[in-house]
């Protein structure tokens, strides 16, 4: 969905003001006072105050680079300050986060051509291509395509679909999802749960380090968990991608999809067959291979802008083993003033992910107002750029102000649901790290039950900000209650998820509702701020598990 959105922002003293005074309406004034301690101290009116304030029509939708930005990270920053947080080691609330935003104008067609035959692809309806590369035209002429499967390199499965392969100058045709998508074996990659080698993000990053020119995945429904318009809604518009020094040189020139009909075409004129080669590419041993000796020609021009958001931070020092952290994270940002749909035009992402916001605050509230101070520092981190891609979370795990090897775990927040208290507690990518044993502990105490993740083919594991932690190799939790009411059981929730998905996701309908039962949120937040308890109180830290692709990972 293209969005428009002002493009004014606050003057920088403006935000220094907002964040070095008291405001004039917070949260904590908001929300019903309690004089209780610790997890006791979480409530649905605590978790209302905030949620009411940080969903806001004058929030603006809190898109990077705009107006409501500047009003999110500055009332942000204004809490964490009142709460008697500190800053982090810079001195500040805010961790600059470089962007670029690169909006994109293809050509109108692609061109595949060689031994006597031409074939063209229409933008749009064959394919879809974009670039982030920060030049002004981006173009691959002549391209020689080859197929390699899946495009993965797994050494712990034993395979290697570029094995051998020389794709320099290249353009790669690879299918979505894994190779353990496509049968039943459990121990197979992770079944038809998704592994981060089916993530489409891993095969630009994989193609990318072979040299390749250009990379297109060929979208099939089932395996991606989402049609061609989810593709085809990405790909338009403007996109921020993360500033680099070498202005994305080292990306391919030209990263896209094609729709599996097209791929169909393309195939059939190198004189392969589609089902023949889905075949080979999901038998172990599976070498890659040309395709007929065509070759791919498409263009493209990108208008850039460079403009830098920013994460907003802060830590609460830890009493005795002040240089080992636990982060708890949320993102800020949505997607701001945009189409009006039923007169509404704010996208105020109440649901995604002001609850996230909510639940941070009072976890950081409930630790400041604890009697005993925890042992380990307890950061709290609200981070840039998720609905883009998890770029602020991305951002701080590579600029990382306080050290990865001192990282104890990450406790990440997205999207809890306001309908009431759960008897689950849903771990997404369960089976990763030892985290969820504590997660157990904590769900047990309440009555709950652990549940795993009811749709890994969805790969939502990879689709979050604790991910970004993951990635280098901290231990990350996503968990919430997200399918069997305490009160009136699944089917109720199973209504409400679907209604929200239909009616009220990534739309301006997604608002603060005061008939909303919180004490569901309030319960997660309880529960994760027990898991933060627990690990501050320790020495050891959690691991992954066997089989994670994160186990070797380096910090």
């Amino acid at each position: 969905m293209k969005l428009s959105y002002p493009t004014y922002l606050l003057p920088a003293l403006a935000l220094l003001a907002a964040c070095n005074s008291q405001p004039t309406t917070t949260a904590s004034t908001a929300a019903t006072k309690t004089t209780a301690a610790g997890a006791d101290s979480i409530t649905a009116a605590t978790i209302g105050g905030y949620l009411r304030e940080v969903s806001s029509n004058e929030m603006m939708g809190r898109k990077p680079f705009t107006q409501g930005e500047e009003k999110a990270t500055a009332y942000l920053a204004a809490q964490f300050k009142e709460l008697g947080l500190k800053p982090a080691p810079s001195g500040s609330y805010f961790q600059p986060v470089p962007m670029v935003e690169i909006s994109v104008k293809p050509a109108p067609t692609a061109q595949i051509a060689g031994n006597g035959k031409k074939l063209t692809l229409n933008y749009k309806d064959d394919y879809v291509v974009f670039s982030q590369r920060e030049q002004p035209t981006v173009s691959v002429q002549n391209s020689p395509l080859v197929f390699a499967g899946y495009g993965v390199v797994a050494p712990e499965y034993g395979w290697d679909d570029y094995a051998g392969l020389d794709v320099k100058g290249k353009t790669v045709v690879v299918l979505v999802n894994d190779p353990g998508n496509a049968g039943n074996d459990t121990t197979f990659f992770k079944g038809k749960a998704m592994t981060y080698y089916g993530r489409w993000t891993y095969k630009y990053e994989e193609a990318a380090r072979h040299g390749a020119a250009g990379l297109l995945i060929v979208h099939d429904t089932k395996p991606a968990a989402y049609p061609w318009s989810v593709v085809l809604s990405g790909a338009v518009g403007p996109k921020l991608r993360p500033q680099t020094e070498d202005k994305g040189a080292s990306k391919c020139a030209v990263e896209g999809w094609l729709t599996l009909d097209a791929a169909k075409r393309l195939f059939k004129a190198a004189g392969q067959n589609y089902d023949q080669l889905y075949t080979a590419a999901n038998t172990k041993g599976f070498r890659a291979r040309p395709l007929g000796g065509l070759t791919f020609s498409t263009s493209l021009q990108n208008q850039l802008r460079r403009q830098t958001s920013k994460n907003v931070l802060a830590v609460l020092p830890g009493t005795t083993r002040a240089d080992e952290y636990i982060i708890y994270s949320a993102h800020w940002d949505h997607f701001g003033v945009g189409k009006a749909i039923a007169n509404d035009s704010i996208y105020n992402g109440a649901v995604d992910d002001g609850t996230g916001l909510a639940a941070l605050l009072s976890i950081a509230k409930a630790f400041t107002e604890a009697p005993q101070k925890p042992a380990r520092s307890i950061v709290f981190l609200a981070v840039t750029g998720e609905e883009q891609g998890l770029l602020g979370s991305a951002y701080y795990a590579q600029h990382p102000p306080f050290p990865l090897n001192k990282t104890v775990a990450d406790l990440n927040m997205d999207m809890l649901w306001p309908f009431g208290k759960m008897k689950d507690l849903t771990v997404i990518g369960y089976g990763q790290s030892e985290l969820e044993s504590y997660a157990q502990a904590a769900a047990k105490a309440q009555g709950r039950y652990i549940l795993p993740d009811q749709q890994p083919e969805t790969g939502m594991f990879y689709r979050s900000d604790h991910f970004s932690f993951a990635h280098v190799g901290v231990p990350s939790l996503y968990a919430s209650g997200g399918y069997e009411s305490r009160e009136k059981g699944k089917e109720y929730i199973a209504q409400k998820r679907q209604e929200y998905t239909t009616n009220y996701y990534h739309k301006p309908a997604d608002q603060f509702d005061p008939s909303w039962d919180l004490s569901g949120i309030a319960q997660d937040a309880q529960l994760y701020f027990e898991v933060g308890k627990k690990l501050a109180s320790e020495t050891t830290f959690p691991q992954w598990k066997e089989g994670s692709e994160f186990k070797s990972v380096k910090r």
